[in-house]
């Protein structure tokens, strides 16, 4: 399968309360909702997921260190890639909660790149996964 990521350098994390997984919950649905209709209706089929961190078998995948992570991973085939007669195999992008709220504390700032994060991986669910292109579309 393929897998794309997007990461950063990052301190250790701290939980936050529970109320902010609600905050975030709504940063994420704002998000897809202001993805053009042609572009969101790419969406269909693919779960958007939050988690609050990469797991362990993800830093791995991604060859991560100690102080980098990620955050937002696709998972999945691309369409480009799809062949018909293929078995069905799970397709999701995932948000990762703790690394976004840790650098990006300001709520603009954090929603912005909630947005951004979440365009870079259904890019790379598109098929786009030439990370230049990323760049001049403005989703790198």
């Amino acid at each position: 399968m393929v897998k794309q990521r997007r990461g950063s350098k990052a301190a250790r994390r701290r939980p936050r309360p529970a109320s902010h997984h609600v905050g975030f919950d709504r940063l994420v649905d704002r998000a897809i909702a202001s993805i053009p209709a042609q572009f969101r209706r790419a969406l269909d089929g693919v779960a958007v997921v939050i988690a609050d961190e990469p797991s362990r078998e993800q830093r791995r995948e991604n060859g991560l260190g100690p102080d980098e992570t990620l955050y937002g991973l696709y998972e999945g085939v691309p369409l480009a890639e799809w062949g018909g007669d293929w078995v069905p195999v799970p397709t999701r992008i995932v948000l990762f909660r703790l690394p976004l709220e840790e650098d990006f504390p300001h709520p603009d700032d954090l929603a912005e790149e909630v947005r951004i994060t979440l365009l870079h991986e259904l890019a790379h669910h598109l098929g786009i996964e030439d990370e230049d292109r990323l760049r001049e579309l403005g989703i790198d």
